[in-house]
């Protein structure tokens, strides 16, 4: 099982936009995890968001970040998402500190 965990930061005033998108995630969005078999889950704390995503493998991953809605709906959360001068999202990859049970690689 592949699993990955990232940092984001919301913008302030951002955060009930940026859930109200994700509680009615795009369908093609959507419809393309499910076909890759990626699970997510996304926490806030603070003005950091902390997501938790796992798949079969690092491929189904991939995959499922290839769907050209992708870029539309990034182009969006950087609206509501810390970004960089050229608009896209900071994403901070965390490292993995444990694993346990189901996790274990």
């Amino acid at each position: 099982m592949f699993t990955i965990g990232m940092l984001m930061k919301v913008k302030p005033g951002c955060y009930p936009e940026y859930k109200k998108a994700h509680d009615e995630l795009w369908p093609a969005i959507a419809k393309s995890m499910s076909d890759n078999q990626v699970s997510m889950q996304i926490f806030l704390y603070r003005d950091q968001l902390f997501l938790h995503a796992m798949a079969p493998t690092e491929a189904d991953w991939d995959q499922s970040r290839q769907h050209p809605e992708l870029k539309r709906w990034h182009d969006y959360m950087a609206t509501l998402l810390q970004a960089d001068e050229k608009g896209v999202i900071i994403f901070e990859e965390l490292e993995k500190a444990f694993t346990f049970g189901d996790f274990r690689d």
